[in-house]
């Protein structure tokens, strides 16, 4: 098989661009030393601020595959900012590959004053996909981006961009720092008039791993992207994170803001779902902690898991500009076997929503050292309907509120006892009034005061009032709240799996 070197290799029609060549890059790439990438920008480009940046203008008259009958477009970022190191992009027409070149005339960096900075030298900072997936006329709606780092996104129908997936993670959280892997070359196959998904390419490097990507992108009312890869090791991680998500949670009912705020909540998701092998669904509300936090669920072979945004009404948010209620839940489903190991969730401390403090992928069991390969299979959807993925037999936790213990004495006033309460609402098409419900609880670093349940007429389910004392206020305290049916002691619900943090 050929290997493709650069972009000016001659194609032969017995020959096709696929996978195998990327994989090929990537395993010749893990042999050789890394290499530092070479930052070209000048000073008025890395010196910008978020919202000079997005001044920077595509000419979309110059968008790729704008010229054929195609529903897809293609676009692309300039350097600018901390987006100061260019990628290659490729695109593969019957099967030869073509760079395309950076021109400056396809942006106009007018509205920053900097339309007469020589730039020629300059590269792609990444690109963006667009698509009509709101209305079949409205051919400019971005569906797609990949910028910096491993880093990309995707919206579905009548969604705005949330959180981030990322290529790999290594050391998330770790003393001895982040490693930041990035796509340093994309090879994006040109669509067929009237085709429908599109497959892109990737090579990926850091100082210690080179992978191959391929990333299937298919646009719909839950859009979803099919990740391959194949991960190659010049030298031993001591935590590999596959499958990475990144998001962001400022406050919600469960961590009410500090300060007097008039939105309710502010957050990208505010849960980690999880389903694992034997079908146990655990939830677990996203928590602002005060100092940095980790939380572990060991699994054998697990089904899936997700950062998602349960609160989907605008009333959850009352937010005109950033409208968080249309930002998508993203599930990771799982295609091939993952064997042990662990889903981590990283908490990091924020003081305010720019930054994405909220972390998770899974961590395999086993260590990898120089010279060894790892490939995973897996499938993201973006989805405003989180409550499809569940069998009608497991109810949700679709509400978490903190608040103080209290009890209501005699004359109906109600008393601070110093305890701790979650209120959870759990709602699912099999609870009903006529159906009793036990709690079963556990909890670790505290203890439980009490445990009630009542029936919630609103949403058709059941209201599970825990009030706890901690013992260590210095660490976390970790509750497990499940329903069951009193009469047969099946199961009911998911597990909801909160954290109270330390303070």
């Amino acid at each position: 098989m050929l290997c493709i070197v650069s972009a000016s290799c001659i194609s032969f029609s017995s020959w096709a661009f696929s996978f195998n060549d990327v994989v090929t890059q990537a395993e010749n790439l893990s042999k050789q030393a890394y290499v530092q990438p070479t930052k070209n920008i000048p000073n008025e480009l890395s010196s910008l601020q978020f919202a000079d940046y997005q001044k920077i203008q595509f000419n979309h008259q110059k968008a790729y595959w704008s010229d054929r009958k195609s529903r897809f477009k293609l676009e692309f970022y300039h350097e600018g900012m901390y987006f100061d190191t260019p990628v290659k992009i490729n695109e593969i027409v019957n099967n030869q590959v073509n760079e395309i070149k950076f021109d400056p005339s396809y942006f106009d960096l007018s509205k920053i004053n900097l339309d007469k900075l020589d730039t020629k030298h300059l590269g792609f900072a990444g690109f963006k996909v667009h698509y009509p997936i709101n209305n079949p006329a409205k051919t400019d709606d971005e569906i797609f981006t990949a910028l910096g780092g491993s880093y990309f996104r995707a919206v579905g129908k009548n969604q705005r961009y949330g959180l981030s997936a990322r290529g790999l993670a290594i050391d998330t959280g770790e003393m001895s720092g982040e490693e930041f892997p990035r796509f340093k070359e994309f090879w994006i196959e040109r669509p067929l008039p009237n085709q429908k998904h599109l497959v892109i390419y990737a090579l990926l490097d850091s100082p210690r791993v080179a992978g191959a990507y391929k990333l299937t992108l298919v646009p719909s009312v839950d859009t979803t992207i099919t990740v391959e890869a194949k991960v190659f090791f010049r030298d031993g991680v001591k935590k590999l994170g596959v499958a990475p998500l990144t998001s962001m949670y400022l406050y919600g009912p469960n961590q009410p803001s500090p300060l007097l705020n008039y939105r309710p909540a502010m957050h990208d998701s505010n849960g980690l779902s999880i389903l694992s092998n034997n079908n146990e669904w655990i939830w677990r509300p996203l928590n602002n902690p005060k100092r940095l936090s980790f939380s572990s669920y060991s699994l054998d072979n697990p089904k899936g898991f997700g950062l998602i945004q349960r609160d989907k009404g605008f009333d959850d948010y009352q937010d005109l500009d950033d409208h968080y209620e249309q930002r998508p839940s993203v599930w990771t489903e799982i295609l091939d076997d993952w064997h042990k190991g662990r889903v981590e969730l990283v908490e990091i401390p924020t003081a305010d929503e720019t930054n994405d403090n909220i972390v998770s992928y899974w961590v395999p069991e086993k260590q990898y050292k120089a010279g060894d390969s790892i490939s995973f299979k897996y499938r993201l959807h973006y989805s405003l309907d989180e409550q499809q993925r569940y069998p009608d037999n497991i109810a949700r936790a679709i509400s978490t509120r903190l608040s103080l213990g209290d009890i209501k004495q005699a004359n109906l006033i109600r008393k601070l006892d110093g305890s701790n309460a979650y209120v959870i609402d759990f709602a699912g098409p099999q609870l009903s009034e006529q159906v009793p419900v036990k709690v079963i609880s556990s909890i670790n670093n505290g203890s439980i005061v009490s445990c009630d349940v009542q029936y919630n007429p609103v949403i058709k389910g059941w209201r599970v009032l825990v009030r706890f004392n901690v013992e260590d206020n210095k660490k976390p305290t970790d509750i497990r709240i499940q329903l069951a049916s009193e009469k047969t002691n099946e199961v009911l619900s998911e597990t909801w799996s909160g954290q109270y943090p330390g303070q």
